[in-house]
């Protein structure tokens, strides 16, 4: 791969030339940042949890705030990456301009990465699934099936339903404000998102290569997947800005985590710093030479004694989160950088961190907020409430969908149903149905509603279910 074509400008639909006298400064990729932060998709991420599903909680991040850290983060880390590859003469065909295009591209792209997720955080996409994977057997459809008459990948594309693929699916068609393109977003940007660059039926978790661990793209977007991946030469392969969008997120995620579960009170200063202490007597002496968290912790404690502040837990640990996140974009830097070959070669099997001083650290910090946070009966209880709303909209909006646009007339409630769903997604069904067959048309229908359940907000997803339920 090469960077001139990594960072194509291009997009499905091309824009116009603009008449000679006109001067437009920004870049492609600066226009990007205007469309995604003017956009209703962009907002609606301010009112969807990352882990806490409908908390009350001001201080618990939402989506929108995990995606303004993640696009922090990752424009950092273009910025590290692209100065070593000018000075250090990696490429030489590599220029300025390329180095403010990989930080423009991954500020955007950090910005974009969750915006298809569903509501109610992490859970969101498990729920979904689960409903599929146990309700989509039983479904007829004129007395036959569901399961006979969709094709495997159509199948698969819902019981391994993921917001990745959903991201793609929103950007490239469900903004219908211009036409079926979506934001129309260069190729660049659409392939750095694109995680996982396999479709639902070549998920290998077991293959020891990361990008084969879930799915990127539906069947639907297969075709516009192969066109953005040709543009930008990857073609089945991970994009290399990939790999700092996800070292981004993780670093975003796993210490933000901490964090909230801090605020939550799910996890206490001493708890931490005794997993911190547990982590230090059996890590590695290297890893503990270059950075000890444990140390840090204390030492970000015996500063608030020093300087008299009242809650000195509290500064304790949200001082020497700053200071792992520094460590983290360094270590994820050096894990580019050092495998910088096999990267552009899209042979890298692994995530930024592995072979770094940072690998142990970030296994740790996922574990701590897994066994704090993820699994204890707060959390339990708001994603029971989560799975009852989600449960609900499917069941009742997936067999309003079944008959819609068909010549089987639905109920009245069922026509009902489906006028409550957002004219842009169903003037996108319209325009990728025509001309289709019936298998494909009903797999469409089924997209619909999971297109319609995802741009929900935790709060609309709710208050929706108490309105049809008539809970006042």
């Amino acid at each position: 791969m090469e960077w001139k074509k990594l960072l194509a400008a291009e997009r499905v639909r091309s824009i116009a030339t603009r008449h000679p006298a006109s001067r437009e400064l920004r870049s492609e990729f600066e226009k990007d940042y205007h469309r995604i932060i003017g956009s209703a998709s962009f907002r609606r991420l301010q009112d969807k949890t990352q882990v806490f599903p409908l908390d009350k909680s001001d201080f618990i991040r939402t989506r929108l705030t995990h995606s303004l850290e993640v696009s922090s983060f990752a424009k950092s880390l273009g910025q590290n990456i692209a100065q070593d590859i000018l000075q250090n003469h990696r490429d030489d065909s590599f220029d300025w301009q390329m180095k403010e295009d990989i930080c423009n591209i991954l500020q955007c792209a950090g910005l974009i990465h969750d915006i298809g997720n569903p509501p109610f955080g992490h859970f969101g996409e498990s729920a979904i699934r689960e409903w599929f994977s146990w309700n989509l057997p039983k479904l007829q459809y004129k007395g036959r099936p569901v399961t006979k008459l969709l094709s495997k990948q159509m199948l698969a594309d819902f019981y391994n339903f993921e917001g990745n693929a959903q991201a793609l699916r929103l950007l490239s068609k469900l903004h219908f404000l211009v036409d079926e393109n979506g934001m129309n977003l260069t190729c660049a940007l659409l392939d750095t998102i694109v995680k996982y660059p396999v479709p639902s039926t070549a998920i290998n978790p077991h293959s020891g290569d990361i990008k084969d661990k879930k799915m990127g793209y539906f069947l639907a977007e297969q075709d516009l997947y192969r066109r953005i991946s040709r543009a930008a030469g990857t073609e089945g392969v991970r994009h290399p800005l990939t790999f700092v969008l996800e070292a981004a997120d993780d670093i975003a995620y796993k210490t933000a985590d901490i964090e909230d579960a801090y605020k939550k009170g799910c996890i206490s200063y001493i708890s931490l710093l005794a997993e911190l202490e547990k982590y230090e007597r059996e890590a590695p002496q290297r890893e503990k030479d270059y950075f000890n968290a444990a140390q840090v912790l204390r030492e970000k404690y015996a500063a608030a004694e020093k300087r008299h502040i009242k809650d000195k837990e509290e500064f304790a640990v949200q001082n020497f989160l700053v200071r792992v996140q520094g460590f983290l974009i360094s270590c994820a830097t050096y894990g580019f950088l050092n495998n910088y070959q096999q990267i552009m070669e899209g042979s890298y099997r692994y995530d930024l961190f592995e072979f770094t001083y940072a690998r142990g650290l970030m296994r740790l910090l996922g574990d701590v907020a897994y066994r704090y946070a993820f699994v204890t009966n707060p959390i339990f209880k708001l994603e029971i409430a989560a799975n009852t709303v989600l449960n609900f909209h499917l069941n009742h909006f997936v067999q309003a969908a079944l008959y819609y646009d068909t010549e089987v007339p639905q109920r009245d409630v069922e026509e009902k149903l489906m006028s409550l769903i957002s004219e842009n997604y169903k003037q996108a069904y319209h325009a990728y149905a025509d001309g289709k067959g019936e298998e494909e048309r009903l797999y469409l229908r089924l997209m619909l509603v999971t297109d319609y359940v995802c741009g929900m907000t935790d709060s609309y997803a709710k208050s929706l279910y108490q309105e049809l339920n008539g809970i006042v």
